[in-house]
């Protein structure tokens, strides 16, 4: 096969990159699935061919001797009763809140995010922004609020809610982000115990949160304390639609109240069980963790597994969705010692996987401590697309980022959504190498990492990755820059400068900064020790600088080499013209780098007979010009040829013919696309 066969193939490859990667989103497996068919009966016997093995055993690696931290230092913990009416889809809460001053400096006030609040009417800081898409974008049949009823401070003597503003700071409609002045100055270090009582009334499903008919989430459901940092500072912000959490690690120990016949799912291990006049009442405790939901619905059908670790694994899911359910528990299976060995073993007991119903896909999607929540059909493994595996492994991976490593989501969303992706395809790879998205009869796939790649190239210049989750202009921006983008900034990295490499950075990272709160100079620092200055600087433009590259093919040529003309020696006494030793062929070719990103990459220089020269260019400077002499003429030059740098603009001009030839520009793409995807098809 000739080179420029295999340059064709690779484009064709691209493309189908392309449409697959546009095809195979998350927001598809979690879409409500009105008009399909109907959900089947529950089987009695699940087989399943493709069920997902652990990894077998291998070398430690040499970055797993990381320091790692044990435990959190706990600063909020919360015992709380929680009653749910799943008839009026409200919980009646009550208990206390121990919160340690773990700041520097005295504090006169403490901030309280009511999330909740964001459904309460159409005026919300959240629901004002309801166009901007991304997820929740569908109208409330019925809305949502949390009433405070007692904060009492018990070392102060003081009841605190009549004193608490009504509203965020600046905004009288929005009751989300409330500031709560104490009288007196709490020292750094001293403990303040707080009694608390509370109703949340559940809006109808919508961004991770609600009820459908008897299936209830219910998260964000409690007054919960803003993060307080080091320096004094409170992390307080409303709910935005794009923005999640950031919260102090604490213990949670909650009793959940629910009638007898509802299966309930929450964060940490069940402690205790107690049935009382049809009702039951559930006592749920863990550790070093920041955040508590559950989920309670009359119609869970229940599987549980136990890994080697000894993790329990329980998933609950609709009727008919036993082989989902299966898939699922083995995506954890494999994902807990992936992603434990890579990040740092997880730590917890138990994890629960919720599937939700058909109707509360927004539900689905989500991550809290020790709870993860999928989505998707019943019926989507039948299609190739590994949606639910990868939502399940993506949830899964928030356990690490967003969990034990506890960034601020608000902030820098790319720090939890971005590593996370990374992960997730980095994981999903391991286990179905170039197939991870999608898998096509005959053995064709599609890596997911080809479609990261497509989805960040159609945003690369609409804004930065790194900024706060209420700065994006839209949904489409915040999916692509956080999740997307970040992802192939790192496996640009990981094809630039090795992929072990990034492996190790991340897995230092996540080891060092376990129950910590990292920012985006830690992880650069990291990344900056562990793969150079030249990496980190890369990485760094891309996050904050809207950094971008382009490489492309500017010239080709090549002639025969003649008979040498000219004078040679003496002018008066010339000599004859040298004898070449052979008549071959010269050339030149001349390539570009446009943009804000170096990298270093390959040039292959491909002879008339197919062969190739394989050359090496820095990336530094704005051009590069390389000379060639050879007994074959000289007919094209590739750049990147194993496309190695998949920040690239444009990867259809990354190759040229002598006459000036291309793949075609961007404007040219969707006309070649059924060739160049037949042709990829149809070759060996």
């Amino acid at each position: 096969m000739s080179r420029a066969h295999a340059a064709a193939l690779a484009w064709g490859k691209t493309l189908l990159a392309i449409v697959a990667g546009l095809g195979a989103t998350y927001g598809a497996a979690l879409a409500a699935t009105t008009g399909v068919p109907a959900e089947p009966a529950p089987a009695q016997g699940v087989e399943l061919a493709d069920v997902i093995v652990p990894p077998s055993g291998g070398a430690r690696p040499a970055f797993a001797a990381e320091p790692m931290a044990a435990h959190a230092d706990p600063v909020a913990s919360y015992t709380l009763r929680a009653s749910l009416d799943p008839k009026l889809h409200q919980v009646r809460g009550e208990g206390t809140i121990v919160w340690r001053n773990a700041s520097r400096v005295p504090q006169r006030e403490v901030w309280l995010h009511l999330y909740l609040n964001a459904f309460k009417n159409e005026k919300t800081n959240y629901m004002r922004q309801r166009a901007r898409g991304f997820r929740g974008g569908g109208a409330l049949v019925d809305y949502g609020w949390i009433r405070v009823s007692k904060l009492y401070a018990r070392e102060l003597e003081t009841e605190l809610w009549d004193k608490a503003d009504k509203h965020t700071p600046g905004d009288p409609d929005d009751e989300t982000d409330i500031r709560v002045p104490l009288p007196r100055a709490v020292e750094p270090g001293e403990t303040i115990t707080f009694d608390v009582a509370f109703v949340s009334d559940l809006p109808s499903v919508t961004l991770r949160t609600g009820f459908d008919d008897s299936f209830h989430m219910v998260a964000q459901w409690f007054p919960k304390l803003a993060k307080i940092e080091p320096d004094g500072r409170w992390a307080h912000f409303p709910f935005y639609r794009f923005s999640e959490f950031y919260a102090d690690y604490g213990n949670y120990d909650v009793t959940i109240d629910a009638p007898e016949d509802f299966v309930v799912g929450a964060t940490g291990r069940l402690d205790k069980e107690t049935l009382k006049d049809g009702r039951v009442e559930r006592r749920f405790v863990q550790e070093d963790v920041h955040d508590f939901a559950f989920t309670a619905w009359d119609h869970f059908r229940e599987v549980t597994a136990t890994t080697a670790d000894g993790v329990a694994l329980r998933c609950l899911y609709p009727p008919g969705f036993d082989r989902v359910a299966t898939i699922e528990l083995d995506a954890v299976r494999f994902g807990l010692e992936h992603f434990g060995a890579a990040y740092g073993k997880y730590p917890y007991g138990t994890v629960t996987i919720v599937h939700p119903p058909r109707g509360a896909g927004e539900a689905g999607g989500m991550e809290y401590p020790t709870l993860i929540t999928t989505g998707g059909a019943w019926w989507t493994p039948e299609t190739g697309a590994r949606a639910i595996e990868g939502v399940t492994i993506h949830e899964l991976g928030h356990q690490w980022f967003y969990g034990l490593v506890a960034t601020n989501e608000h902030a820098y969303p790319f720090l939890d959504e971005g590593l996370n992706t990374y992960a997730e395809g980095e994981s999903m790879e391991a286990r179905w190498p170039g197939h991870s998205a999608v898998r096509l009869p005959g053995g064709f796939g599609v890596a997911l990492p080809a479609g990261y790649r497509v989805a960040a190239a159609e945003v690369e210049h609409n804004d930065a990755v790194a900024q706060s989750a209420a700065g994006f202009a839209s949904g489409g921006d915040y999916g692509s820059l956080v999740y997307s983008r970040t992802a192939t900034i790192l496996n640009t990295l990981a094809g630039v400068y090795g992929p072990d490499k990034v492996r190790e950075a991340i897995g230092r990272y996540t080891r060092r900064y376990r129950f910590r709160h990292p920012g985006p100079e830690e992880l650069l620092g990291v990344v900056r020790d562990t793969i150079g200055p030249d990496a980190e600087l890369a990485m760094r433009v891309a996050v904050f600088e809207r950094g971008w590259v382009d490489y492309t093919v500017a010239e080709v040529s090549s002639s025969r080499m003649a008979t040498l003309g000219g004078v040679f020696g003496d002018p008066d006494k010339p000599s004859a013209a040298p004898v070449l030793d052979t008549y071959g062929y010269k050339g030149r070719v001349l390539v570009r780098r446009r943009g804000t990103l170096v990298f270093p990459v390959d040039i292959d220089l491909v002879m008339e007979d197919g062969s190739t020269k394989r050359v090496r260019w820095d990336g530094k400077g704005v051009t590069h010009e390389i000379d060639y002499e050879g007994e074959r003429r000289l007919v094209a030059a590739v750049i990147d040829p194993e496309h190695h740098v998949l920040l690239d603009d444009d990867l259809l001009n990354n190759a040229q013919s002598e006459r000036g030839g291309g793949p075609g520009s961007r404007v040219l793409e969707r006309g070649i696309f059924g060739a160049e995807l037949l042709l990829w098809l149809l070759a060996p």
